[in-house]
């Protein structure tokens, strides 16, 4: 399906569907000089037969026909041709019954007496969102096909992440100490995770300790436990994370920040797989696949004299980095959507999607919280939306600023400026013309001509998508 004109080829098939025979007629008419290829109709059932041999790209309906109404042809349609757009016309009167036509299923409706241009207008618009929801579609077609490129429930396709999935899927199986960097937010504990449910110790526990989160006494407790009496309050003994962990992953978030003594008894754990309870004497041997993570720079930290060098070459076994969200390109609307849907159920509340220029404001956000910020502006949207789109205005992030590169304002020509909108807005929609023409509020077609325009800038484009 498409909504352009080329080389002679009709923009779209419209369906017209009227009892009265000169509004069918009129419209015919117009819509052939606007480029479109028409069919009529003067009854739901003569509708159907059309549409059967000659599927529509789009259905113009009156409401109010005999033998079947516009409602029941509506029911009908969507039954066979769920993906085709239907508008319905309907007397000025009849508001009401428009508005339930919308609820099911119809996607405009514009009254009597029909403006052309609105309804043209109209027809355009159901084309492009279709073609979007197509396009949208075709995309999630791509990623479950891609499916087995993932890991362990971890969302994202680009070549960034497709290298950490490869390196975890090497390390899963073995018992080696994996650490795992990146900046905050980045998803480090649950890339953890994934890799323990890959492991042969899937069935055993993960146990997880946000290392930066305890004083140094608290923290050797938590990691090692303490017998009875070890100090004032432990009138019982206590099972460390450790012990917690035997037999299976124990997941240390935030590794940099334990201090130099407790670094001595888990480079030992790590030596001997044995440790004491605090105020304790006898070993305890454990069974523990550790995995841990930072964000700070830990050869710095060893070079510094911060952190053990011995300990550090311990936990680095295997290094996985994690990459900024600003660099994993499209799968910032990969976990948008992920996000939307789970707060939208949480919420309950019923939201189709997101508006293109939300998408937009999305991606050139560079998002320094990383994919916890990205929840976090999702689950704010959700809560503050009030239609059934997320719209740019609903998402707590600010504009990012003009990419190098930008037009200077005084400064820049209109052309100029033009130039560097419709390119921005290509690239933030990667590459669909339909998206960005919306965007922008142009057709289509003026921004495959300025395309041809630019010339070399055009090509460039193509070699980089």
């Amino acid at each position: 399906m498409t909504n352009t004109k080329i080389a002679g080829k009709p923009k779209a098939r419209v369906l017209v569907v009227d009892d009265e025979a000169s509004a069918r007629s009129g419209l015919e008419k117009l819509l052939r000089q606007e480029g479109y290829a028409v069919d009529v109709a003067a009854d739901g059932p003569s509708a159907l037969q059309i549409a059967a041999e000659r599927p529509p790209d789009v259905v113009v309906t009156d409401l109010k026909m005999p033998r079947m109404d516009g409602l029941e042809l509506l029911q009908k349609l969507r039954a066979t041709y769920p993906s085709v757009p239907v508008i319905m016309v309907t007397a000025f009167g009849e508001v009401s019954t428009a508005v339930q036509a919308m609820r099911s299923g119809a996607d405009d409706f514009i009254t009597k007496p029909v403006d052309f241009d609105a309804l043209t207008l109209s027809i355009e618009r159901v084309i492009e969102r279709t073609n979007l929801k197509a396009e949208a579609e075709e995309l999630r077609r791509q990623l479950r096909e891609r499916e087995g490129e993932g890991f362990e429930g971890l969302i994202g396709s680009s070549p960034a992440l497709q290298k950490v999935y490869r390196v975890a899927k090497q390390v899963a199986p073995a018992r080696a100490t994996v650490l795992i960097t990146g900046e905050s937010g980045t998803g480090k504990g649950e890339l953890a995770r994934a890799i323990h449910k890959k492991s042969p110790r899937a069935s055993g526990p993960f146990i997880t300790l946000h290392c930066a989160a305890l004083a140094e006494s608290l923290l050797e407790s938590e990691l090692f436990g303490h017998e009875r009496g070890a100090f004032t309050g432990a009138d019982k003994r206590r099972v460390g994370r450790f012990e917690q962990a035997n037999g299976g992953t124990l997941f240390l978030d935030e590794v940099g920040e334990i201090p130099p003594a407790t670094q001595v008894k888990l480079l030992r754990v790590l030596q001997e797989r044995t440790f004491e309870r605090v105020g304790g004497n006898e070993p305890v041997e454990v069974d523990v696949r550790l995995v841990a993570a930072t964000n700070r720079d830990l050869a710095k930290d060893v070079h510094d004299g911060r952190f053990r060098e011995d300990l550090y070459y311990r936990l680095n076994v295997v290094h996985i980095e994690m990459p900024a969200l600003r660099l994993r390109g499209g799968d910032v609307l990969l976990l948008a959507e992920h996000f939307l849907k789970r707060f939208a159920l949480e919420n309950k509340k019923r939201i189709e999607g997101f508006h293109d220029r939300a998408r937009a404001k999305l991606l050139a956000h560079r998002w320094p919280g990383n994919v916890r910020e990205l929840e976090n502006a999702i689950e704010r949207a959700v809560v503050l939306c009030e239609g059934t789109q997320i719209d740019e205005d609903d998402l707590p992030i600010d504009v990012a600023p003009l990419p190098k590169g930008g037009v200077r304002i005084p400064g820049a020509t209109m052309a100029e400026i033009e130039r560097f909108a419709i390119l921005s807005t290509l690239d933030a929609t990667n590459g669909s013309t339909a998206k960005a023409a919306e965007m922008l509020d142009i057709s289509v077609r003026t921004i495959q001509y300025r395309l041809h325009e630019y010339g070399v800038a055009a090509k460039e484009k193509e070699k980089k998508g």
